[in-house]
């Protein structure tokens, strides 16, 4: 039977990822999943491409009213409550998008951490202007057969592939078989669009940020390129059916 095993977020792109047992999916995706993006001064997401230590950053978001705390590895904590600037157009990966620039401490406290200028922005998440794929799979059988391709083998933690929903009792990379198609998970109905390409922040080490394992090689090793270039693991899907997602929830291919 295929369950959902784990959830992940994060607040802020690139921090620390939260792992709630249950969360709300629209058609955008879970509204607080990476809706505070960091810009370098060049108008470029900052993330953990950029700087892999970001993961030593913990953000937690409040509601009613809105409110953001972020920890950093020395214990400072910096938090308050938002404040947003007019909403100005951004683009990044070929997605064109509305977000607000914020207002308070975290920008400075971000950018001193991370040695150059930074700006926080929230994204306006709009049904007709998607900033992300809405949810990302990848089962822990998956997980598994990498780690079995190291070398020496070695135990993988799915952490570092920051998906939104791992899935136990899968065969590994099971969840490539369901591209185009439906699949139903809990209350909620996603259809998987398109394989994850993946990129150096695999290779870090979901605590420390730091490079631990060569995963690009190993992908590419056992799993070769596609379309001579891209290292696909995981899936991404869209959200046909919206609702709430709980850890345990069964996960039904064909919807």
């Amino acid at each position: 039977m295929l369950t959902v095993s784990r959830l992940s977020i994060a607040p802020v792109r690139a921090l620390r990822l939260r792992h709630p047992d249950q969360v709300d999916i629209e058609h955008h995706g879970v509204s607080d999943d990476r809706r505070y993006v960091l810009f370098s001064a060049d108008g470029r997401i900052f993330d953990g491409t950029k700087l892999g230590t970001l993961v030593q950053v913990s953000a937690d978001l409040e509601h009613d009213p809105e409110r953001l705390s972020l920890t950093f590895p020395d214990g400072t904590v910096v938090a308050s409550e938002i404040a947003l600037d007019a909403p100005m157009p951004f683009e990044a990966y070929r997605r064109a998008f509305s977000a607000r620039p914020v207002i308070g401490p975290w920008a400075d406290a971000l950018s001193a951490y991370a040695g150059r200028p930074l700006q926080l922005v929230r994204v306006e998440r709009r049904e007709d202007a998607l900033d992300r794929h809405p949810v990302s799979i990848v089962s822990d059988a998956s997980v598994e057969e990498l780690g079995r391709h190291l070398d020496p083998p070695d135990r993988v933690d799915g952490r570092r592939f920051r998906m939104l929903i791992e899935v136990a009792g899968a065969r590994p990379h099971q969840e490539d078989e369901w591209l185009g198609r439906d699949v139903r998970i809990g209350e909620v109905v996603v259809r998987v669009t398109k394989l994850d390409a993946r990129c150096v922040i695999t290779t870090q080490h979901p605590d420390t940020g730091l490079r631990d394992i060569p995963t690009l090689h190993v992908i590419r090793a056992y799993r070769g390129l596609r379309d001579g270039r891209h290292l696909d693991f995981g899936v991404y899907a869209d959200v046909v059916t919206p609702g709430t997602l709980r850890v345990g929830d069964p996960i039904s291919p064909g919807g």
